[in-house]
Parts: C-alpha cells; sequence; structure tokens
C-alpha cells in the first residue's frame, strides 16, 4: 500500500468514524469462508456494516477523530474487524449469536455514544443495551400507565353512577 492509499484509507475510516457513535472491534481471524461468509450475511440483515481493517490505519483514523476513544486504539492488535451499527446492541447480539457455534468473533473492544468498554467479558453486557427506541418505548409506557388507570377509574365511576340513576 503507497502512502498516497494509506493516506486516502484513513481519510476514509476517519469519515465513517465521525458517521457513527456506535463501533465494535472484533478479532474474526481463523474463521472459515462459509462462517465469515454467514457472518457478514447477518451483519448486513441487522443493518450493520463489517468491515476488515489494518490496525494501524484504524488508529491513525481514531486518532484523527472528533471523538474520544480512550483506551480502545491499545486493543488493535492481530487480526480486527469493525463493525458499524445505528443499534447499540446489534453488534453485541450477532457476535453472541456466532459464538454459539465457535469461539470467534471475540469482542476486543466497543465505543458506544461516548462510552469505551474494553474486552471480551464485556460481551454480555453490549448484547443486553437497549437501544433508544427501546428506552423511549419504555418511558412512554410508564407514563401512560398512570393516566391510563385514572381514565378507566373514572369510566367505572361514572358507569356506575349512571346506573343507579336509571334505577
Amino acid at each position: 500500500m503507497t502512502r498516497e492509499e494509506k493516506s486516502i484509507a484513513i481519510e476514509n475510516l476517519t469519515a465513517q468514524l465521525a458517521g457513527t457513535n456506535i463501533i465494535y472491534v472484533s478479532d474474526i481471524s481463523g474463521l472459515n469462508a462459509e462462517t465469515t461468509s454467514n457472518l457478514r450475511r447477518a451483519c448486513f440483515k441487522a443493518g450493520i456494516k463489517l468491515e476488515v481493517v489494518k490496525n494501524t490505519l484504524l488508529a491513525k483514523a481514531m486518532e484523527a477523530s472528533a471523538n474520544d476513544y480512550g483506551d480502545l486504539p491499545t486493543v488493535l492488535t492481530g487480526n480486527s474487524a469493525i463493525f458499524i451499527s445505528d443499534v447499540a446492541n446489534a453488534p453485541g447480539k450477532i457476535i453472541k449469536d456466532f459464538r454459539k457455534k465457535s469461539d470467534k468473533p471475540v469482542l476486543k473492544g466497543a465505543y458506544i455514544n461516548s462510552e469505551v468498554y474494553i474486552g471480551d467479558n464485556q460481551l454480555d453486557a453490549l448484547a443486553t443495551i437497549k437501544s433508544k427506541e427501546e428506552l423511549i418505548g419504555e418511558i412512554i409506557g410508564l407514563l401512560q400507565s398512570p393516566a391510563q388507570r385514572i381514565i378507566s377509574a373514572l369510566q367505572n365511576k361514572f358507569a356506575g353512577s349512571e346506573e343507579e340513576t336509571e334505577a
């Protein structure tokens, strides 16, 4: 790779990093062609971009980015692939699902909404993170619940008083 090609690759990676707040870094080395193809297909279906990257180029892109990736560049050793997603838990779920059949991919780290997670031991927590839409739905449900109880109580009270006046 020439210097110019490296520079272009770093610019492209920096632009990808700037366009998202959710990045998982994992090791997918050792996966056979069929398993890798299945992983890519699952990522595509879930709206996740999977890309194998050079560690040095990714580290330079993280350095050039406006985001603070903390210690995430320290995990960039060996083979690395990045999962870029709009949903915080989607890559975690896919990795966890694939781990049922083999020991790869191994989570190296993740960057989710300015928070940095390091190590494969974070996978369970990351796979269960609720998405923004799920959190909003829960909040709306909690806010609606008391109002629904009041409306129901009032309807029962009025229905009871109408029966008394008819009698």
